[in-house]
């Protein structure tokens, strides 16, 4: 029953995607083809030249931004209530407010390059190819999962996207690894290693600064600077809060991490530096998220609601984005709420499978521990009741 149901989702969703691209199409003629808008980026450590200061966005490009940055937003929304209804179990951090970061990076990305980041990682799931009902699954548990629900929350993974991690500032030494696989195999690609300012004293981190710089290796380690580490304000916990010049004798570049665009030409700036050898660079993104650091965490305490309330008013990257596509005539604000209708459509739909999916069976608990066991039995558990090994395969629900 519910593998019919996911069949037919799947199905669903190709339609929209056929009847979504049928709709830019036939609005090329009626609104402009590109616009070009000035972007703040960025400020500069050590480095000569830096992103421009104005990026040019076709009207494609656009509304597919505006459309990822929106299903991220109704993604966490509906994560944020399944949570509150006890669907979702354990922790769950979301990131409302930060969707012009992972949006605009995704934009820079190529084929070849990778990404690892922090527990907060739902949007990133979602941009590296699984779809709406398989993050949303994957959080409530469910063998439609991204993870077949073993993973949750702090562990969702996708081609190139080496996941979610859960202890804090580990990833970045992580990112360095893939960097490292990266250039001893001759790929040519790069690893985005993105880090909270809450993790960007860990002791870690340097250390991943200082092998990275060493060898060269093609990672940019990106502080997503969201103004509180938890519940502590940046201001309390770090002597220097310009985080793009913490990597020392590592270049920066400083961005607007609620701007999409600015995002972008960073990221691509980033890439292209990293990518021709020089070695690594440090970025920071100065965003904020309107949630408090996890479900469990109301976000109040140390920070005022109006604080929370004027960001949303004046920095909010999704609605700031949306002004400039109108004025810029590239869409009108009735095309753009149709698609809205659409992604919630999508997010509606999506949240009905994570719902009435079921869980794996316990046969499967010890399943995927290995990509080749070189033993039948798993070690490490009670003798008396030996787990064997098996496998499922790839990840299910990517796009």
């Amino acid at each position: 029953m519910f593998s019919s149901a996911i069949t037919i989702l799947r199905r669903q969703g190709a339609q929209r995607t056929k009847a979504l691209s049928s709709w830019f199409s036939s609005a090329q003629s009626t609104y402009a083809t590109d616009a070009t808008f000035e972007i703040k980026c960025c400020r500069l450590h050590k480095l000569d030249n830096g992103p421009p200061s104005t990026a040019t966005v076709t009207k494609d490009d656009a509304l597919k931004y505006y459309r990822d940055m929106q299903l991220i937003r109704r993604l966490e929304t509906a994560a944020g209530n399944l949570y509150k209804e006890k669907i979702i179990r354990g922790f769950c951090h979301l990131s409302s407010g930060q969707e012009a970061c992972n949006v605009g990076m995704r934009a820079a990305m190529r084929d070849v390059d990778s990404i690892i980041t922090s527990y907060r990682a739902h949007g990133w799931t979602y941009l590296m190819g699984v779809s709406a009902a398989g993050v949303l699954a994957e959080l409530t548990g469910k063998k439609s999962g991204c993870a077949r629900g073993k993973g949750g929350s702090m562990h969702m993974y996708a081609p190139n996207f080496y996941g979610g991690n859960g202890i804090v500032g580990a990833q970045a030494p992580l990112g360095a690894g893939i960097a490292f696989a990266s250039q001893y195999n001759g790929t040519g690609g790069v690893c985005l290693s993105l880090y909270g300012d809450g993790a960007a004293n860990q002791g870690q981190l340097f250390e991943a600064y200082n092998i990275a710089k060493l060898w060269n290796l093609p990672v940019i380690f990106i502080c997503e600077n969201n103004g509180y580490g938890m519940g502590t304000s940046i201001d309390r916990s770090s002597a220097n809060t310009a985080y793009y010049t913490r990597g020392d004798y590592i270049p920066g570049i400083w961005v607007d991490g609620m701007d999409v665009l600015a995002v972008r030409e960073a990221t691509t700036f980033a890439i292209d530096y990293c990518s021709s050898g020089k070695g690594p660079l440090v970025m920071e993104a100065y965003t904020y998220r309107y949630s408090g650091h996890s479900m469990s965490d109301p976000g109040t305490s140390y920070r005022t609601r109006e604080e929370v309330q004027e960001v949303r008013q004046t920095r909010d990257p999704i609605t700031s984005f949306r002004e400039r596509i109108i004025s810029s005539n590239l869409s009108s604000a009735d095309d753009l709420k149709k698609l809205e209708q659409e992604i919630r459509k999508e997010v509606d739909e999506a949240v009905k499978v994570a719902k009435q999916d079921e869980v794996i069976g316990l046969d499967e608990l010890a399943a995927d521990i290995y990509s080749n066991p070189l033993e039948e039995k798993v070690r490490g558990i009670t003798p008396w009741s030996p787990l064997t090994h098996k496998s499922i395969g790839p990840a299910v629900n990517v796009k």
